[in-house]
């Protein structure tokens, strides 16, 4: 039996975010994201966290940003 990889991918400006995972490993993946964002180092900010975390959830739905702003 083959194991079925996902890959989430962010260009952002010059930066690139790859992350390549399965459906065990999407907890892990998501506390890697939060991890980034946490980082001052990473360019990673909490808004690509939450849209990237929402995608990991669900891979299905069209993600839509304006759903992530808080109000």
């Amino acid at each position: 039996m083959t194991q079925e990889l996902n890959v989430l991918a962010l260009i952002k400006g010059t930066e690139r975010f790859i992350f390549v995972y399965d459906d065990d490993s999407k907890a892990a993946l998501i506390d890697d994201i939060r991890d980034k964002a946490a980082d001052p180092a990473v360019a990673l900010n909490w808004f690509d966290a939450a849209v990237l975390t929402e995608r990991v959830r669900n891979p299905q739905a069209e993600p839509d940003p304006a759903d992530l702003l808080e109000e």
